[in-house]
């Protein structure tokens, strides 16, 4: 048996990059998993991946931002697999620009996708997790249910041309950290994983001009220049970026049973960059 046996996750952006690698290894270790993205084909691409590997999945198809969707994916958990254990806030991209040349619109679409779509996922669970954690009391039983928000170095130590993206960032530590004391109550592990250099395509290298993702309605260039990403590396003690694979295991860390007693906590999945 897996060491999440029985347990059910929902992973937001879980289509591509990191959140498809947290599916993955949720998956992999016995939990059923709701998997989200903003377009339907990679979504049910990581459903279809699960299920030939013998494990549970559903999909739930929709732009995080929309006010109503942390609902939508919190019923979509409980409606599909009858609970709900595990909550992991990864969607999100990077719209990158320094301070003199940053639009309004652009802070905003940082806050909205890092800020406000965890908060009302999480808003949305919390019914949930209040219910099942008093009947739960009233029959003498103990569950604990996870939390793990996604973060960034660039919330822990800010990072230029990122004010939006650093803002949002920090924005998820005060979550964590507030829902930690608001949660332990109800027996629910509330804890923060801040990505240094992980190699998805947001971070790859680039020569020239970036290349452009379609994010809903917006085109959005990702990417670091290539001598950016040099520099990068030299200052990582293990010299390299992580790979999806990585970032997705230190998610995991924090769903184990083993990790009870511990709520509250950002740990830097980097390679040892602060």
């Amino acid at each position: 048996m897996g060491t999440l046996e029985g347990k059910v996750a929902i992973v937001s952006g879980s289509g591509r990059g990191i959140g498809r690698a947290i599916a993955l290894k949720l998956a992999s270790e016995g939990a059923a998993v709701v998997i989200s993205d903003i377009d339907d084909a990679p979504a049910q691409e990581v459903v279809s991946e699960i299920s030939a590997a013998g494990g549970k999945a559903a999909a739930c198809v929709g732009d995080v931002t929309e006010p109503d969707f942390g609902q939508r994916f919190v019923n979509t958990a409980i409606e599909t697999f009858g609970s709900l254990d595990i909550v992991v806030n990864n969607a999100g991209y990077t719209w990158d620009s320094v301070i003199q040349k940053m639009s309004d619109e652009q802070f905003q679409a940082m806050i909205d996708i890092h800020t406000v779509a965890p908060f009302r996922i999480l808003r949305a669970a919390s019914e949930y997790f209040r219910a099942q954690a008093k009947k739960e009391a009233e029959e003498g039983t103990e569950v604990f249910r996870k939390v793990v928000n996604i973060s960034s170095v660039s919330g822990t130590r800010g990072n230029p041309g990122q004010v939006n993206y650093s803002a949002a960032k920090k924005a998820v530590i005060g979550i964590t950290e507030t829902l930690a004391k608001e949660w332990g109550r109800y027996k629910v592990n509330v804890n923060c994983v801040a990505y240094g250099m992980i190699a998805t395509r947001l971070t790859q290298a680039v020569e020239g001009d970036k290349p452009e993702v379609k994010v809903g309605d917006r085109d959005v260039k990702v990417g670091i220049p290539a001598k950016q990403v040099e520099a990068a590396k030299a200052m990582i003690p293990m010299g390299r970026p992580g790979t999806p694979e990585e970032a997705a295991g230190a998610v995991y860390l924090f769903c184990l049973q083993e990790g009870n007693y511990v709520t509250g906590q950002t740990i830097v999945c980097g390679g040892g960059r602060e």
